[in-house]
């Protein structure tokens, strides 16, 4: 079992920033890939971005290349998606979960392991 817990989330002004932290516990992660997905009221859980645990190894969605990126410390067994640039359709509910394969990373059903989520909510 992983126990993954969001936070970070809060309100910003368009063209700001903000930090997301997911803290992993329960298992080691060297073999697992992380994702971040978003969904926004009315909508479909997307991906976001994802991150293969052991090498670093990143994926995006195309919507936000180049204004966010994900970090680790392995330490602390904790993932961090840094947003910049946000813009109001960045506003949802944003979760952490976790999956046994960086081979599929795309879809909700890939993971195995979802923290609660935490909202942000991008102001124009």
């Amino acid at each position: 079992q992983v126990q993954l817990v969001e936070s970070g989330g809060g309100l910003v002004q368009a063209g700001g920033s903000l930090r997301l932290s997911c803290a992993a516990s329960g298992r080691t992660l060297n073999s697992y890939a992380m994702g971040w997905f978003r969904q926004a009221p009315g909508k479909e859980r997307e991906f976001v971005a994802a991150l293969r645990w052991s090498d670093g190894r990143l994926l995006f969605t195309n919507s936000v290349k180049g204004r966010f990126t994900i970090s680790r410390d392995k330490s602390k067994n904790t993932m961090y998606l840094q947003m910049n640039s946000l813009k109001p359709e960045d506003t949802a509910v944003y979760y952490c979960a976790a999956a046994s394969t960086f081979a599929r990373v795309t879809t909700r059903r890939d993971y195995d392991y979802w923290g609660q989520g935490t909202q942000v909510t991008v102001s124009s």
